[in-house]
């Protein structure tokens, strides 16, 4: 009986060192942020996109005028914080960005192509 006694002890006091085993964060894709997002405008053409944001993670197979930019981050602890996953999609007409979506406010001077 003491020895069951010493087993259920020992797993509730090592329970309690589960927080002290370090875990890695494990970022993919591309960073961005609404400042650099809000650097874009219509009728870029993608090398200005490029070198903006950097080259998207995925390309369309079936369409060269779309480009996903895509972001997560996994979080190793909760104590960092909760995991974070944003998206940006790009569209291309004639080798011009023409619109985006995803997780990003679009500029007010997006509409406004550069001079």
């Amino acid at each position: 009986m003491k020895f069951i006694i010493v087993i259920l002890l020992s797993f509730t006091f090592l329970s309690g060192c589960s927080d002290w085993i370090y875990r890695i964060d494990v970022p993919q894709g591309n960073f961005l942020d609404q400042k650099d997002v809000n650097k874009l405008r219509v009728e870029m053409t993608k090398e200005q996109v490029i070198f903006v944001l950097g080259n998207p993670v995925v390309g369309d197979s079936f369409n060269d005028n779309v480009w996903y930019y895509y972001y997560e981050m996994k979080r190793g602890m909760a104590k960092r914080g909760e995991d974070v996953k944003k998206r940006l999609i790009l569209t291309f007409e004639d080798n011009k960005l023409l619109d985006f979506k995803g997780d990003f406010t679009k500029p007010e001077e997006f509409d406004q192509p550069l001079a």
